[in-house]
């Protein structure tokens, strides 16, 4: 039985509406800056504190919600959003480096979400998260009760027969409702496909196992909010490629250079290295820049599963939490995703917005599937999908009571 469905209510962009997904961003300055150019942005309903108004009055989130509601209010008024009914929106992103991607926005059952081995489910939910998120993603979705990002999820079991019927629905609807190109230069499109057609892809969709591949909060915050269903994409592994995730951090309690001394004498491999720092191509191995300086640091091979073996458990277990005594959500640590180059986080240690970048090589496809199909859990923040079906192209009016 399948756990997708087509969207009793979606409201499907105009145009001018699409955004980066809220939690793409690094520095959220960049998010008043993209508001300010861009007012009918999804950002300004996703992320209403920081609007230009909200930052000039110094607004926190639950203050700026009044204000969110009447973007959204006022965005649909004025024709930004067209209504449909009983649809699957599918979509196509083209145009960047990455192969072509489908995927399917859709409703998928909250009962389904499974979080570990012993939770049943398809949905398989696998990192943990930060709780003050979630709580922010429920006020948001309750206040305005409706749906604005979807969570990315990944068709583990009957992946390459989604991709063809999801290129073929797309070949044979004409022209899509919405187009979006976004800064990377990638075309989102997105096509309402209803009636039988529309049935049948979600019922293929939601057919086997889903991996949550970006939206652990939003998945999460419709189990708290009581949702019977949240707003999904379900793409294909063909359709998606894991760029690095690194680390920012600020306020070490010495110097760049006495941590990597520490990180020496517990057992890795520290070698200093010329030049600028650089993403490693592969596991076993990552980068750390400071004050002016690069290292490469291998830990200690360690027994376990294959999450144990990560670097990016290497570096929450054995940095963060072993030297500096840190949990992985501390507020001194920033996660940069892969739309970040390596240039940019030394530019942030270089400008002292933070002591030390920690590059770490990208987890594959294969072994992030490996790792959910058998229930593990992977660290915090340890894999960036791209491409990301685009915010705002797509919402869900949520039913009223």
């Amino acid at each position: 039985m399948t756990a997708a469905h087509p969207i009793d209510q979606a409201w499907l962009s105009t145009g001018s509406t699409g955004a980066k997904n809220y939690d793409e961003f690094p520095d959220e300055t960049e998010i008043t800056r993209i508001i300010e150019a861009n007012p009918t942005s999804m950002l300004g309903v996703e992320m209403p504190a920081h609007t230009p108004e909200a930052v000039a009055a110094g607004l926190t989130f639950e203050q700026a919600l009044p204000a969110a509601a009447e973007r959204l209010a006022a965005l649909k008024e004025a024709g930004r959003f067209a209504a449909f009914g009983d649809v699957a929106v599918a979509y196509r992103i083209s145009g960047g480096e990455e192969p072509t991607a489908y995927g399917v926005f859709c409703l998928v059952d909250t009962a389904e979400i499974s979080s570990s081995a012993e939770e049943p489910g398809k949905v398989i939910r696998n990192e943990d998260v930060f709780i003050e998120k979630v709580k922010q993603r429920n006020e948001l979705n309750q206040r305005l009760r409706h749906l604005l990002s979807p969570v990315l999820l990944l068709q583990s079991s009957r992946g390459e027969e989604l991709h063809a019927a999801i290129e073929a629905a797309v070949a044979e609807a004409g022209e899509p409702v919405a187009k979006d190109v976004d800064e990377a230069g990638r075309s989102h499109e997105i096509w309402a496909i209803g009636g039988e057609a529309g049935e049948a892809l979600t019922a293929l969709a939601g057919d086997g196992d889903l991996i949550v591949a970006d939206g652990n909060h939003r998945s999460l915050a419709a189990q708290v909010g009581g949702l019977d269903r949240f707003l999904a994409v379900i793409t294909t592994p063909q359709s998606v490629v894991i760029r690095p995730y690194h680390r920012l951090v600020k306020g070490l309690p010495g110097s760049a250079a006495q941590l990597v001394e520490q990180i020496g004498q517990i057992g890795a491999s520290v070698i200093e290295t010329d030049g600028p720092p650089e993403t490693p191509s592969e596991g076993g191995t990552v980068v750390v820049y400071g004050q002016g300086r690069t290292w490469e640091i291998a830990f200690p091979g360690v027994e376990g599963s294959v999450v144990d073996r990560l670097d990016h458990t290497q570096v929450e277990n054995e940095v963060f939490t072993g030297l500096l005594g840190w949990d992985a959500g501390d507020k001194r640590i920033t996660y940069v995703g892969g739309d970040y180059p390596a240039s940019w986080l030394a530019e942030q240690v270089d400008a002292g917005k933070a002591d030390l970048a920690i590059l770490i090589a990208p987890v594959t496809v294969p072994d992030f599937i490996d790792v959910n199909l058998q229930r593990l859990k992977m660290p915090r923040k340890s894999t960036w999908f791209v491409p990301k079906a685009r915010a705002g192209l797509a919402i869900v009016e949520l039913p009223k009571g």
